[in-house]
């Protein structure tokens, strides 16, 4: 009987991944000034121990202005720089799980109060608000502060602050970068026709669209060593009338992969209110399988993944290279043991979990790791 694919390895780029199972970033909002804290050494470390391939860093700001809220971590300082340092030199300590970053700048979707207190836009005099910035003086929702338009330098400004957060990174032996192009944030808002209404070269066809959100992965490429990944994740389609399709998407991701970009990473929406979303189990894999068939790179689906049998099927079927897991690594973050334990494969866990491996009880709930 053939093993299970998803416990099969995969290389990106230069990356050997041990298997197919990625956990996607997943911002915590709990970074002090940038910062990150000992809530994201207990965060990561535990996810470095799930047996999954891969661990990726939440959204993480290229500048203070581009934090999604006050409590988001930062990597554009070099106190940002140590703190996260410290918290990867813990979790090297006990798990070799290669370490991804997504770098992001949050645009008008920025300033934001952290989830659990409602997540409303603060107004740039609230202590914990600012000045927000985008491709166009459009607010995400009525009510709240117009957006700055971004001018020349503040492109330039945005752009550099990439390169120099990837070249942070590099500094922190960080395996591979991801680029937000996604969920509304400052790049995505640069590809959707219904966030950039700009009429210079970074606006109006979909070339123009492209042009800034390119420019950046290019600055990012030539910045973070060349033997290292480089994904961006995008979203397939805003879901709303007159915004981002499926078929820019495609476009968009030719182009990067014809810059280099070592994979794509597709998820959906965030862009507007006025989404209308089929939420249910594998609702996005349609967008990552249409552009898997239109390009060569690695290709990673996610959303509602949350069944052993639903993520084998979408890496045989050919819909997709990787399976990102997020709320559902949260809510159990031994996915991968019992995946492994249900397809008789093994992922690599730690020595000092060995024993909860009830070998003298085959098939209880049991699961096989490696030394």
């Amino acid at each position: 009987m053939a093993p299970a694919k998803l416990f099969t390895p995969f290389r990106v780029g230069e990356l050997e991944l041990a298997n197919r199972i990625v956990i996607a970033p997943m911002c915590q909002y709990s970074a002090e000034n940038g910062c990150m804290t000992d809530w994201h050494l207990i965060h990561l470390g535990q996810l470095a121990l799930s047996g999954a391939a891969l661990l990726t860093i939440e959204a993480t700001a290229v500048v203070p202005e581009g934090r999604i809220t006050y409590a988001d971590v930062g990597l554009y300082s070099d106190e940002t720089e140590a703190a996260m340092a410290r918290v990867l030199g813990s979790v090297r300590r006990w798990s070799d799980m290669p370490i991804a970053i997504q770098l992001a700048h949050a645009g008008r979707k920025a300033s934001s109060e952290v989830p659990w207190k409602g997540r409303p836009q603060l107004p740039p005099d609230h202590p914990n608000g600012w000045q927000t910035e985008a491709p166009s003086a459009l607010p995400f929702a009525s009510g709240d502060a117009a957006p700055t338009a971004l001018d020349r330098d503040g492109l330039a400004r945005v752009r550099n602050a990439f390169a120099d957060s990837a070249k942070r990174a590099a500094r922190l032996g960080i395996d591979a970068v991801q680029i937000h192009a996604a969920h509304g944030y400052l790049l995505h808002e640069f590809l959707s026709p219904l966030s950039n209404q700009r009429t210079d070269e970074y606006g109006g066809s979909l070339e123009n669209r492209m042009r800034f959100p390119l420019e950046v992965f290019d600055a990012v490429r030539a910045a973070f060593p060349a033997e290292r990944a480089v994904t961006v994740r995008v979203s397939g389609t805003d879901w709303a009338e007159g915004g981002w399709t499926i078929e820019e998407t495609v476009a968009f991701a030719q182009a990067l992969e014809a810059r280099g970009c070592s994979g794509i990473h597709v998820s959906s929406g965030g862009l507007t209110s006025a989404q209308k979303i089929p939420v249910g189990p594998s609702y996005q894999v349609p967008l990552a399988r249409a552009v898997k068939a239109a390009t060569r790179m690695p290709v990673i689906a996610v959303g509602l993944i949350t069944d052993y049998v639903q993520a084998e099927a979408i890496l045989t079927t050919g819909d997709a290279d990787l399976i990102a897991l997020a709320r559902g690594i949260l809510y159990n973050p031994r996915w991968p043991w019992h995946a492994a334990a249900y397809f008789g494969a093994s992922v690599k866990g730690p020595n000092q979990y060995l024993r909860s491996q009830p070998r003298q009880y085959p098939n209880l709930f049991g699961v096989r790791v490696d030394d």
